[in-house]
């Protein structure tokens, strides 16, 4: 598993990102692509399945970026600006799966017997 932290900064209509602790870097239109493009790479610097990142803006022309690469759970990328991803970056008891509870299903209530009739 992987953790790649960007700072991604607007200057002029362009958004930059540079790795925090690394080597790699974007630039793009708009705050959209440039997490596409981060994805991208840190997905091919980290060949595990799954992807999660989150986005954070700091400030208007600002943001913190966060891709986590072979994170537990699946490999559907979801885009969040929560602490979702942080958490699961910490480790622990965060990244196990909650067991799931069967649950018997409940019987819906027929609208035969109310005891009056619509058309009455």
């Amino acid at each position: 598993m992987g953790v790649y932290t960007f700072v991604c900064r607007n200057n002029g209509g362009e958004w930059t990102a540079k790795q925090h602790s690394g080597e790699i870097e974007a630039s793009a239109d708009t705050p959209y692509e440039l997490q596409r493009q981060l994805v991208a790479a840190a997905s091919a610097a980290d060949s595990a399945s799954g992807v999660q990142s989150s986005f954070s803006m700091v400030s208007p022309n600002s943001a913190v970026f966060q891709v986590i690469v072979g994170a537990v759970g699946g490999g559907a990328m979801m885009v969040s600006g929560g602490a979702g991803a942080g958490a699961a970056a910490s480790g622990g008891a965060a990244a196990e799966a909650p067991k799931e509870e069967k649950k018997e299903e409940e019987k819906e209530e027929s609208d035969d017997d109310m005891g009056f009739s619509l058309f009455d």
